[in-house]
């Protein structure tokens, strides 16, 4: 059954968007972290979750969610898609007149590939494509938009612009630069059946690290940005880190093994953004075919229990992208 939840009051005396709109978004999945780029790197990847919006003079908000987690989400205002929109439009002056969205669920959930910043993105797009043209705000803006709303640019970041982005926070102030892709780069991810929040990953790092262990991360971050960019031949030694994926893994144990596994072949594997997923960065079809082949044969091992699912996917070039009618 659908339920309709009432707008707030403290903000009926704002001016309303038009009603009649219809408008779809389509994020992409992310990956952040890469291994050393902590908090700071997210690739954007060929799977996506879409909404399509509709404003309506209902004076509610119904949410219609299908796929992943369908199930256990929100259907009204408190739905992230739906939180997100309706506050991109309170921070512009504005609110709908009522709202109906129907959101379509790829990316897993639970799973270090950016199921929220997609939800996030999807909301603050939406509610920015239906102020009236003269209003909508620049990238500079959404990009601050979505990051107050996630607490972090990573996963933002690249779901808005695609490619590589490296993202930083100064002041108050989030920032974020896209950095091109070798087309060479083909990622691979495993996908297990059980979800990790990343607060419960978060909350086993510890409050510092060594200088030794910092300045490691800081080489290797630097050489990722030129391994994906320039020369994925360096992909390996550029995906090792020092700061955050060995202090999870008693959260994620079969996922740390498939890792170390994948690493002792001579693959550039690393956990995707908080886990437990892992991704590995293959170079070129045969090197894909390879990886692949490696995932399964370790799966198949029965040293990683639990059921995988393995996505040969691509880089998402573009970032999310809006259609349908707007005002």
């Amino acid at each position: 059954m659908l339920h309709a939840a009432p707008l707030p009051e403290d903000v009926l005396d704002l001016p309303t968007v038009d009603a009649g709109q219809d408008v779809e978004v389509r994020v992409p999945a992310t990956s952040a972290n890469l291994g050393p780029g902590f908090d700071a790197l997210g690739l954007a990847l060929s799977l996506y979750d879409t909404v399509r919006v509709r404003t309506t003079t209902s004076g509610s908000v119904t949410v219609r969610p299908t796929g992943e987690g369908a199930g256990d989400l929100p259907l009204d205002g408190s739905h992230l898609v739906a939180r997100s929109l309706i506050s991109t439009l309170h921070r512009a002056g504005r609110r709908a007149p009522g709202l109906e969205l129907d959101t379509v669920n790829v990316i897993p959930h639970g799973r270090g590939m950016g199921s929220s910043a997609s939800a996030i993105v999807a909301g603050v797009l939406a509610g920015n494509a239906l102020l009236p043209v003269g209003e909508r705000t620049d990238a500079a803006h959404l990009l601050q938009w979505a990051a107050s709303i996630e607490g972090h640019p990573d996963n933002v970041a690249p779901a808005l612009v695609g490619a590589l982005a490296i993202s930083w926070e100064s002041g108050r102030a989030f920032h974020s630069t896209r950095v091109e892709v070798h087309p060479d780069v083909i990622p691979i991810l495993a996908v297990p059946d059980r979800a990790l929040s990343t607060e419960s990953a978060r909350a086993l790092l510890p409050a510092s690290v060594s200088h030794a262990s910092a300045a490691a991360n800081a080489g290797r971050a630097a050489l990722i940005v030129h391994a994906l960019g320039t020369d994925p031949s360096l992909l390996f030694p550029a995906t090792q880190d020092a700061i955050h994926q060995d202090y999870r893994a008693s959260a994620m144990l079969p996922s740390a093994t498939l890792l170390r596994g994948l690493r002792a072949a001579g693959f550039a594997s690393t956990i995707s953004g908080a886990g437990p997923s892992v991704l590995t960065l293959a170079v070129g079809e045969s090197g894909a075919d390879a990886a692949e082949g490696e995932l399964r044969r370790l799966i198949d091992t029965g040293d990683t229990p639990g059921a995988w699912r393995v996505l040969r996917l691509a880089v998402e070039r573009e970032g999310a992208k809006i259609g349908g009618h707007q005002g």
